[in-house]
């Protein structure tokens, strides 16, 4: 059972996250969101925390598995519970490379690049991602993510 101390520290560390995000991405800057945010996913990742790292994807992303296409965030939560995250956390770091941010007009962008997962005494593995991004009231999210 997690203790009080660790579900709080957990919250304060996603908001210190999501502000630091919003410190360094200039609000005219859409890119620099776009790329603070998925720097908020991968710190979830490697902290363990599904919730922050899910916290990105829009309530009615579309994202694709071995099966076929994943509706909304819980669809893509148990995609990644049956994977990556079997043991309830992930086996490996993950870090993007080769970032691309294309602007589809000013509320929506596809970004594109790598991602790369290591550590874990397993090897390295990496693959290609596309994903659509648009403006909420709550900032960028993810509209559909194919991995």
């Amino acid at each position: 059972m997690r203790s009080p101390y660790t579900f709080w520290m957990r919250r304060f560390a996603i908001i210190l996250l999501l502000f630091a995000g919003c410190a360094t991405a200039p609000a005219s800057d859409p890119s620099a969101q776009i790329r603070a945010a998925l720097d908020v996913t991968a710190a979830g990742w490697n902290s363990g925390n599904l919730e922050q790292y899910m916290s990105m994807y829009d309530p009615d992303v579309v994202s694709n598995n071995s099966k076929g296409f994943v509706h909304g965030v819980q669809g893509v939560a148990e995609t990644m519970r049956a994977g990556f995250w079997k043991t309830g956390r992930p086996l490996q770091q993950l870090r993007y490379d080769h970032l691309d941010v294309r602007m589809l007009g000013p509320d929506h962008a596809l970004v594109t690049g790598q991602y790369i997962l290591t550590g874990g005494e397993r090897p390295e593995r990496t693959g290609w991602f596309t994903t659509v991004w648009k403006r909420t009231a709550a900032g960028w999210r993810m509209v559909h993510d194919h991995s």
